[in-house]
């Protein structure tokens, strides 16, 4: 078995176990929507790509040798780009955390080459802070971070 095989697995059995767990939350009659019902649907999610990854790895005759070489500072720096966002949150709020968060993670995950590449980690952040924002605070009634710096 391979490592994709072996990652899929753990995932796929991870996310059934939290899945079972939530099945026990108890229900309040007065709101329709239980407190497991958007994480059963993650789970389901998660349980379902890592199935679809151990089939995937099972089915494919390709061997993991030969592949790219792990690029461990890439890997790090990713942390610590993650560290500096859970940091942010509490002083600059979380609009523009995550905005600067995901712009970075974008131009660490593939450099822009040209001007005009610089534009789309900017566009992606503000387009996932906003997306984000409106789903939990506007949809969800859920309160993210504010800033003490900002009030944002």
């Amino acid at each position: 078995m391979g490592r994709d095989a072996l990652t899929g697995l753990v995932v796929c059995t991870a996310s059934l176990f939290l899945f079972w767990l939530t099945l026990g939350l108890e229900k309040n009659p007065l709101v329709p929507i239980g407190p497991g019902f958007y994480p059963r649907i993650v789970l389901g999610i998660t349980a379902t790509l890592g199935l679809a990854l151990v089939v995937s790895a099972l089915l494919s005759r390709k061997q993991e040798a030969g592949g790219e070489p792990a690029n461990y500072v890439a890997v790090a720096a990713q942390f610590v780009v993650f560290a500096l966002y859970v940091g942010a949150l509490p002083l600059i709020g979380f609009r523009l955390a995550t905005f600067a968060y995901v712009s970075a993670a974008c131009v660490l995950l593939e450099p822009p080459r040209r001007a005009a590449q610089w534009l789309r980690a900017p566009l992606l952040g503000a387009a996932t802070a906003a997306a984000t924002w409106l789903a939990f605070e506007r949809y969800l009634l859920v309160l993210l971070p504010r800033g003490s710096l900002t009030d944002f």
